[in-house]
């Protein structure tokens, strides 16, 4: 494996030099009267302007020229034939098979990739239309009017995310709810409002042995056990599961026909367009799912074949590189200006600061450069109420994404929803322009007099802004978007040359919170005074090991448990 580092790639170093520049967004758009033009495109229902970003025609370039060094057309296509781009796991990261259409076919080790995957959604379109249909019976022989999906991580973000974007195609009288939350709160509020007759839970894990999610399932496998029914019939009629571990799901008793495949080549954040996707599949069915889909292949053949100067995902990625490697920004926001985009930020913080929070490159040296930005957001117009002012006066540099969908309530006869539907437009774009160029935005009245108060009126702006317009939101559009933030991920990633597919950080934690786990004494109830003494002297002992801080909470922990 090469063992040369990007920054020691000329290009890298020639755009080290171009960061030095003063870059000022108002000069840029003064020294070029075609800047909008020249600096935006339209391509798969979206029109893409990053005029607002602090780069020229000289960056742009050498950014493409950074990427052909660095591989990239090659890393896209070992992506897309199924090489092993996950080194560290050796394995493929096959999330673009998922929406592959029925008739291409895709080989890989001498399986047939997309006949498994059409198995697995025929399977699922079985079960979601048998759910849809009242056909799927519960233990006392009520039709399902409930379905609770129990996941975290990739199994929880992306159904939330997608269930909230696209409930208005919803036509299924069945309530989708989520539950990922491991301290109970979540499912246990939500369990004190379902019928246990009409509930349905789908276990979402790919290990199948992730405790967040076992632990959610195991309550509601005892709460389903508390109305008397056989558990054999309860777990028959109530559970569905999914996972690459067929064993592990047979073990805890889910019957073999309500089991829907996961492989070891789908991550859990690219996981959405599998059977992991079932709770949406509930919620607006399969042929709008099916829709989703293809809108997400139509981005994949789009990052696929077109040239780099218009290729959204590329363009998207690359300016992300420049951002944070090169001028020194670390915090990304991104800012949906549709309430039905609300859950898309907190997905987007799984997907990139997941794939491309890594400090160590595919060859395994330490990466001397910045990586994957801080990221966060929220829906505009709940943003402007909250962490703009730092956006607008604060101290840290900030690059944004503005998303909004152009059309919406065309079609409806409420002026007043248009008429909002306009305001949220104006505001996102009022507040791109107030970012990149501060109070030149606001154009001054003639008779303006200063005043002492100025002072603290003052928007410095050069804060670098996306935005991204969707013609509409719909099912294939929905998919679209998702995948070119997934292709902008491994774009970074193939500039940075770290592995965007595995997550090794968030392993330890698992494994020391299960060391922790065993010195909380959760119930001494039936033992003797001198057993449980003894007891809590032996855990006093055991947890010696820890640091001092966690020693002291564990002791405050155990002390009002015992009280």
């Amino acid at each position: 494996m090469d063992k040369t580092l990007p920054n020691q790639l000329p290009q890298w170093q020639r755009l080290q030099q171009l960061a030095q520049q003063p870059w000022s967004i108002t000069e840029l758009f003064a020294k070029d009267a075609h800047r909008s033009t020249n600096f935006s495109l339209s391509a798969q229902g979206m029109f893409f302007d990053y005029s607002k970003q602090c780069l020229d025609e000289s960056v742009k370039a050498e950014l493409f020229e950074l990427a052909k060094a660095c591989r990239l057309p090659q890393k896209l296509a070992a992506l897309y034939q199924g090489d092993k781009v996950n080194t560290s796991e050796k394995r493929a990261a096959l999330h673009t098979a998922l929406r592959l259409p029925k008739s291409a076919r895709l080989t890989v080790d001498g399986v047939d990739v997309v006949a498994e995957v059409h198995d697995s959604l025929a399977k699922a379109e079985d079960l979601v239309d048998r759910i849809r249909g009242g056909l799927w019976r519960g233990y006392s022989g009520k039709a399902i009017t409930d379905v609770v999906n129990i996941g975290v991580g990739g199994s929880d973000l992306g159904p939330v995310m997608a269930n909230t974007a696209l409930d208005e195609w919803a036509d299924s009288n069945i309530r989708v709810h989520f539950v990922s939350n491991m301290d109970g709160t979540q499912l246990g509020s939500l369990l004190d409002k379902l019928n246990p007759e009409t509930t349905l839970f789908i276990i979402s894990s790919k290990s199948f042995g992730t405790v967040d999610t076992l632990s959610n399932a195991q309550t509601a496998r005892a709460w389903l056990l508390t109305t008397g029914a056989s558990p054999a019939t309860l777990l028959r009629r109530h559970f569905i599961g999914i996972s690459a571990n067929k064993e592990r799901v047979s073990a805890w008793g889910i019957a073999k026909e309500h089991q829907l495949k996961l492989w070891d080549w789908v991550g859990g954040r690219f996981s959405m367009w599998s059977a992991i996707g079932l709770a949406v599949a509930i919620r607006i069915g399969m042929p709008r799912f099916y829709e989703m889909l293809a809108g997400a292949h139509a981005m994949d053949e789009h990052f696929k074949h077109a040239d780099f100067e218009h290729n959204l995902p590329v363009l998207l990625g690359l300016i992300g590189v420049w951002n944070s490697s090169f001028l020194g920004i670390n915090a990304h926001t991104v800012l949906p200006y549709d309430g039905r985009l609300k859950y898309f930020p907190s997905y987007l913080t799984q997907l990139e600061m997941e794939s491309n929070g890594k400090s160590v490159t595919h060859g395994g040296q330490p990466v001397p450069y910045a990586t994957c930005p801080i990221l966060w957001g929220e829906i505009g117009s709940n943003a402007q109420h909250a962490f703009y002012q730092l956006l607008h006066q604060g101290t840290q540099k900030v690059s944004c994404d503005f998303i909004a969908c152009v059309n919406y309530y065309q079609s409806r006869e409420a002026d007043e929803l248009k008429k909002q539907h306009a305001l949220s437009l104006a505001n996102c774009l009022a507040q791109s322009r107030v970012l990149a160029f501060g109070n030149d935005a606001l154009a001054a009245k003639p008779d303006q007099v200063a005043t002492e108060l100025d002072k603290f009126k003052r928007y410095r702006g050069n804060q670098p802004s996306t935005t991204l317009l969707l013609d509409e939101l719909t099912p294939a559009s929905f998919g679209a978007l998702i995948a070119l933030y997934e292709h902008k991920v491994f774009v970074m990633a193939s500039i940075w040359d770290i592995n965007p597919f595995d997550q090794w950080g968030v392993e330890m934690g698992k494994q020391v919170a299960n060391e922790v786990f065993a010195h909380i004494r959760l119930d001494t109830s039936v033992a003797s005074d001198a057993a449980a003494d003894d007891a809590h002297k032996q855990t006093q002992l055991a947890a010696e090991a820890f640091d001092g801080s966690t020693q002291a909470l564990l002791q405050h922990i155990n002390q009002q448990l015992d009280s």
